[in-house]
């Protein structure tokens, strides 16, 4: 179906005013009369006075009504393509030929709601966020198996949204079965990646270069803190660096066997090394107690706003942690926090930093990072800068 022959949908005026703008998603109350459609079905948006607005895909089952697409052009199989091969493109500019895990697509940033591709060296991993491509995938699969090969792509694989009873949160789409696990190379440090039952699409792909950038703070720094480490990029990231000893915190004792091969992957003996499996808040707790130092600290939690509604409280939580981070902070120590959350913006998550939070006022800001390149964003999309990486010293 093209924008030509698709169903056309009147928004409302603050609806119609955001879609002008760039934004991405139309809700369910922006509609002037919500129709009942199939998901995947292409619709065309227009104001209460008519004026052509843009093309989406439908989603029945999402608050978010419309995917927005663009202001024009077709929505068919060849002009899906076409937007996805043109996010392919873009990432020739951003990624070094030492780096094989980046992103291929990243959805709304890439003008193709709701696709996720993701690259681990031979295997691209795709995640779709909500059912409006549901219809859609398995026609795409095989043309986007051959655009890829050419990159040196040979399978490309579905990842469920969660994993049921242990069972992969993969299956193959196109090309070759993927292994459950890959080595992949980033800015030429070694990562195994669990692609059948780790986070995201296998690992945190958009953390690479604050991994980059930990490499370089691990210089001269004698003992390093990853707290929330999962398999322990930044954990290899400081040892690498050259930090003499690095100790990882996780809740999940798995995420540390694989942070270990990491280790070994980069002739790093893991021995030399602490993997410590607890809370976060129960570790500093009692890392303070005994008197610990660190000369360098990275906190890469979960996100604690998965909603609005729970951003005053992930607020609190994140002023109690920063808080706990300073009193095992040496002095001279560098800081890095991290917020994954969307509905955090940089200033809320600064304040969550200030010297009140801290209970110190030594340390200063020196650098605010966020996503890289190969996750691009809209201006119009406040929800995908999500990510925080504050640095402080």
């Amino acid at each position: 179906m093209t924008a030509r022959d698709s169903k056309t949908l009147r928004l409302t005026r603050s609806a119609a005013a955001s879609v002008r703008r760039g934004h991405p998603w139309v809700y369910r109350e922006g509609l002037a009369r919500p129709p009942k459609l199939d998901s995947g079905t292409a619709v065309s948006l227009a104001s209460e006075e008519g004026e052509p607005l843009g093309v989406g895909l439908w989603d029945e089952s999402s608050p978010i009504a419309v995917r927005v697409f663009g202001k024009s052009g077709r929505l068919d199989e060849r002009g899906l393509l076409e937007r996805i091969e043109r996010a392919f493109a873009r990432r020739e500019a951003f990624v070094g030929p030492d780096t094989d895990a980046y992103r291929l697509c990243n959805g709304e940033g890439d003008h193709v709601p709701g696709l996720v591709i993701d690259r681990y060296a031979h295997v691209a991993i795709v995640r779709l966020d909500g059912d409006h491509l549901d219809p859609w995938i398995e026609k795409l699969a095989p043309k986007l198996a051959r655009v890829l090969a050419g990159r040196g792509v040979r399978s490309v694989a579905l990842r469920r949204a969660r994993d049921e009873a242990g069972d992969r949160r993969i299956r193959p789409l196109a090309g070759e079965e993927p292994e459950d696990r890959v080595i992949v190379r980033e800015n030429g440090m070694a990562m195994e990646v669990d692609l059948a039952h780790g986070q995201k699409t296998g690992a945190f792909l958009d953390q690479r270069d604050n991994r980059a950038r930990v490499r370089v703070f691990g210089a001269r720094r004698a003992r390093a803190l990853n707290l929330y480490s999962y398999a322990g990029g930044f954990s290899v990231a400081a040892a690498l660096g050259g930090a003499a000893h690095v100790t990882s915190v996780d809740v999940a004792a798995a995420a540390h066997a694989t942070a270990q091969r990491s280790f070994r992957a980069n002739g790093l003996d893991p021995a030399k090394h602490a993997f410590v499996t607890a809370d976060a808040f129960a570790f500093l707790e009692a890392a303070a107690r005994r008197g610990d130092k660190f000369d360098l600290i990275v906190s890469d939690p979960p996100s604690f706003a998965p909603n609005e509604r729970t951003k005053p409280r992930a607020l609190t939580a994140y002023r109690k942690l920063h808080g706990a981070l300073t009193k095992v902070l040496a002095p001279g120590g560098l800081l890095c926090a991290a917020s994954c959350s969307s509905h955090i913006s940089a200033e809320d998550f600064l304040g969550t930093l200030d010297d009140a939070a801290l209970g110190r006022d030594d340390l200063s800001l020196v650098a605010m990072h966020g996503q890289p390149p190969d996750h691009p964003t809209l201006p119009a999309w406040f929800e995908g800068r999500y990510l925080k990486f504050a640095v402080l010293a």
